[in-house]
């Protein structure tokens, strides 16, 4: 058994194709297959289906795929240490980040982050929460940001701020002038919110019930930016969180107006695999993220 040989296998079971496998890994097609099948016969079971146009793990597999991931993440953990003198800051970071936050934290966080680890660059990307969980969990992303509570299978979580929501309706609409709004009004409205994939949708269903029971399938966007534009034509009105309502985002066309007491929020905060091996990066983002001066955040402190 090589490092060569889990590495074959876990790109196989990411691409679920040999091929792509092998390209992935810059190898000819028969050869991946041909190393495959010699782990199989050495290990004395089998790690794939073959079917006619993909491959699929079997239930032994899909456990020693994983524990391969992880003998590949230490020994290039090892390559690090080596070649950055233990500084877990030196080398890129590979940090995901749901679509309801990157838009509105990343512009002031990354220049904290420059400043605080200027060796670190950042691989950033930005996605659903379903698929950071999916890219977190195969080693393709170090660290995420998401929306707490965030329960899975050796993952570990920290909170980092939390944020009230706020209402957003159109010049013109008779809350205009409103100071505070009782989110169970929001059941009377056409309120636009981002599709189900979003789990920002499912947090303001989860704090406003009378939204909930009175949600239109129909109206829906596919980011706060485009919602906010269809808000701001006179469609109907929304719900965000307060990062998206700084002064920067000001419109004459709209007005935000904060929700009454018991205020919905959300808690943001961070993921990592059980056993990542850079737990300073974990302390130097917190840090970063504590230094923001984005109106609206409350610091979660421990």
């Amino acid at each position: 058994m090589t490092l060569t040989e889990l590495q074959y296998i876990v790109a196989a079971a990411q691409e679920r194709h040999f091929g792509r496998a092998a390209e992935r890994v810059f190898v000819t097609q028969p050869a991946l297959s041909l190393a495959i099948k010699k782990l199989e016969e050495e290990l004395g079971l089998t790690i794939f289906d073959r079917r006619q146009n993909r491959i699929e793990l079997t239930a032994i597999g899909k456990q020693i795929v994983h524990q391969a991931q992880r003998v590949l993440e230490e020994a290039e953990q090892i390559k690090i240490l080596a070649t950055q003198g233990k500084d877990h800051l030196n080398g890129p970071l590979r940090l995901g980040v749901i679509a309801t936050v990157g838009p509105y934290i990343l512009p002031d966080l990354v220049p904290q982050l420059s400043a605080r680890a200027p060796k670190m660059p950042l691989e950033l990307e930005e996605n659903l929460t379903l698929n950071l969980t999916g890219m977190l969990k195969n080693g393709k992303l170090d660290v995420i940001m998401i929306a707490l509570p965030f329960d899975e299978p050796a993952i570990v979580t920290q909170a980092l701020y939390d944020e009230p929501f706020k209402v957003l309706v159109p010049t013109g609409h008779p809350w205009q002038k409103k100071k505070l709004i009782d989110s169970r009004q929001l059941g009377s409205e056409k309120v636009l919110l981002p599709h189900a994939g979003h789990c920002f949708r499912q947090q303001v269903l989860d704090a406003c019930p009378e939204l909930s029971r009175s949600d239109a399938e129909g109206w829906q966007g596919n980011s706060l930016e485009t919602i906010r534009q269809m808000v701001a034509s006179g469609l109907g009105i929304t719900v965000m969180p307060s990062s998206a309502l700084t002064p920067k985002y000001d419109s004459a066309r709209l007005v935000a107006i904060s929700l009454a007491k018991p205020v919905p929020g959300r808690r943001i905060g961070l993921a990592w695999r059980r056993g990542f091996t850079r737990p300073r990066v974990i302390d130097t983002i917190r840090d970063a993220v504590h230094a923001l001066k984005i109106p609206g955040l409350t610091m979660v402190t421990h």
